[in-house]
Order: structure tokens, then sequence, then C-alpha cells
């Protein structure tokens, strides 16, 4: 699975991240980790919140920056888990909260920073690199 697409301004997010959910099969949305890299505000957290609302979540999406975990259910009725570990210091803080259970679990998991727990990544997660370009738009790698 590889696919890049480009979002050359904030009003277009919305429309990238339906694009990008049609790219994804309806069974990798419901139970798949997507391990979301990019540097310190490439768009990480924003595109997320897009993909959030694509999927139908009516609640505020937020940064899990110091909760690490939020929960979010999607218009279908599956579960969101959005997961920030650039606070996390040792991996065992993502064992503590049971990062485990949630990869194996059902249940769709969009990862930030997910460099800090490569370790114990499973090996079907779907990297998605965001990278902020010269004119400032950003391209959303699927690999």
């Amino acid at each position: 699975m590889h696919k890049t697409f480009t979002i050359t301004s904030l009003k277009e997010i919305d429309k990238i991240a339906r694009e990008f959910i049609q790219y994804i099969s309806e069974s990798d949305l419901q139970s798949n980790i997507f391990a979301f890299y990019g540097k310190m505000g490439a768009g990480k957290t924003t595109f997320i919140k897009a993909i959030c609302k694509a999927l139908g979540v009516t609640d505020t999406v937020n940064s899990p920056t110091f909760t690490i975990i939020n929960e979010y259910r999607s218009a279908k009725g599956f579960p969101i888990y959005h997961f920030d570990f650039y606070r996390i210091n040792r991996l065992q803080e993502a064992y503590d909260i049971g990062v485990e259970e949630y990869f194996s679990g059902d249940g769709l998991c969009l990862i930030e920073w997910p460099e800090k727990i490569a370790e114990i990544l499973p090996e079907d997660v779907i990297n998605v690199t965001i990278t902020t370009r010269e004119d400032l738009s950003r391209s959303v790698e699927i690999s």
C-alpha cells in the first residue's frame, strides 16, 4: 500500500481526509494501526482531527499530549484510539496504559510520535508520513 496525498491549504484538509479514508479499506479502518510520522508542527494532529471528523466523530478531538490516549466513536460505532507518545520517557509508560490490548483489539489506532514506541509497534502497522514542503503545502504519504 503506497499513496501520496497533497494538502495545499488548510481549507482542503477535510477533502484530503475523506480521500485518505476512501483509499483505506473498511476493514483496515476498523481494526488497524496507523503510525503518523512528521516533525513538530507538520500537521499530524490536525490531519487526525480531519480523519475523525470524516469518520463521523461528534466529540471534540484534541491532542492527547498529556493523557497519552483519547477515545472516540465513529459514526459506524467502532472505536478510534488517538495516541500521542511525545511526552513518554520510558517504554514502560506505554505498557502501563495497556497499549498492547489496544493494538490487538478492535478499533482504529492513530498514533502520533510512534518512534517513541517503535520496538513494540506491530509489524503490520501502516505508516503515514506528513512532510511540510517549501511552499507550506503538506504531503501525506501512506506506506
